[in-house]
């Protein structure tokens, strides 16, 4: 998985690339962890190019929320595949995390 930040306003968007599986969830929560560490709080990760996700990406994307959430952010999805809104439909974690059709959708009210 690739990983990549742009700034939208005041708000961190990380572009996420490829599978977010049991390989590649500890890199993923390495990752949000350096933005938080860094100052960034507010985060929006964009799943446009996100492929698959398993058990331990879901594990990794709640695990990325609560430490924004305990910084006092928060973290938000946008542009979901299929693939990835099945799987937080099936486990209720689109509850938790509720999918933003765009970047955009997912910025406003910051």
């Amino acid at each position: 998985m690739q990983i990549t930040d742009s700034a939208h306003g005041e708000v961190t968007v990380l572009q996420c690339e490829g599978r977010l599986t049991m390989t590649t969830a500890r890199p993923f929560r390495e990752a949000i962890e350096a933005r938080i560490t860094g100052g960034t709080t507010r985060l929006v990760l964009d799943l446009s190019a996100t492929e698959f996700i398993d058990s331990s990406g879901l594990g990794a994307l709640i695990a990325g929320l609560k430490r924004a959430r305990q910084a006092g952010g928060d973290l938000r999805i946008a542009g979901a595949g299929t693939q990835v809104l099945t799987v937080l439909n099936l486990t209720n974690l689109d509850r938790v995390l509720r999918p933003h059709d765009s970047v955009e959708e997912a910025c406003d009210g910051w």
